[in-house]
C-alpha cells in the first residue's frame, strides 16, 4: 500500500511539474513571437504571429495559462496601455478556452474561438483604449478579423494539424529509446 500510494504521489508532481513547464514555455514562445513579429502585432492593423499559438489547448491545458500570460506579457512589453493589456489578454483567454473546449473535434474548429474572441474584443480595446475614430470602426473589425483569420485560421490550422500528425510533442507516453 505504502509504495502504491508512493506512486500517485510522485505521478501527481510530476503532472504537475510537466503542466508547469509546459505553460512557462508557451508563454515564452507567444512572448518572443509577439516581440519578433511587434512591427505587425500591434494596432489597428495587425497579424499577431503568436496568436497562432492559440491552438495549443487542444493538445495541452497548459496552454491556456501560458497563453494568457504570455499576452498580458507580451502587451506590456509592447507598450499597451492597461486597457489592452487587461482586455486584449482576456480576449486570448477566452479564446483558448474555447479552444480546449473543442479539443475532441478537427483542429480547424479550434482555430474559431480565438478568431471570434479577437475580433469581438480587440476593436473596442483600440476604439476605447487608443480613441481610434468611430468612422473608422467597421474598418478595424474587418482588420482584425483578417489579421485573427491569418494567424488563429491559417497558420494555427497548419501548426494544429501538424501537431496532430506528430501525436508525441504533447503526449502523456514516455518515448521509447
Amino acid at each position: 500500500m505504502g509504495n502504491e500510494s508512493l506512486k500517485t504521489e510522485n505521478q501527481k508532481r510530476r503532472s504537475s511539474t510537466l503542466f508547469v513547464c509546459q505553460a512557462g514555455i508557451i508563454a515564452a514562445m507567444y512572448v518572443a513571437l509577439t516581440y519578433v513579429f511587434a512591427p505587425i502585432s500591434f494596432g489597428a492593423v495587425q497579424v499577431r504571429i503568436a496568436e497562432a499559438l492559440t491552438i495549443l489547448p487542444i493538445f495541452t491545458p497548459a496552454a491556456i495559462p501560458g497563453l494568457f500570460v504570455g499576452c498580458v506579457l507580451g502587451n506590456i512589453l509592447g507598450g499597451g496601455v492597461i486597457w489592452d493589456v487587461i482586455f486584449g489578454s482576456i480576449a486570448t483567454l477566452l479564446g483558448a478556452i474555447g479552444t480546449y473546449l473543442l479539443k475532441k473535434k478537427n483542429p480547424i474548429f479550434g482555430t474559431i474561438p480565438p478568431i471570434l474572441a479577437n475580433t469581438l474584443i480587440v476593436p473596442f480595446v483600440l476604439r476605447y483604449a487608443y480613441g481610434v475614430d468611430d468612422m473608422a470602426f467597421p474598418l478595424i473589425v474587418l482588420s482584425i478579423l483578417g489579421g485573427e483569420i491569418l494567424s488563429c485560421g491559417v497558420l494555427g490550422g497548419m501548426l494544429g494539424i501538424s501537431l496532430k500528425k506528430t501525436k508525441g510533442v504533447f503526449s502523456k507516453e514516455k518515448s521509447k529509446k
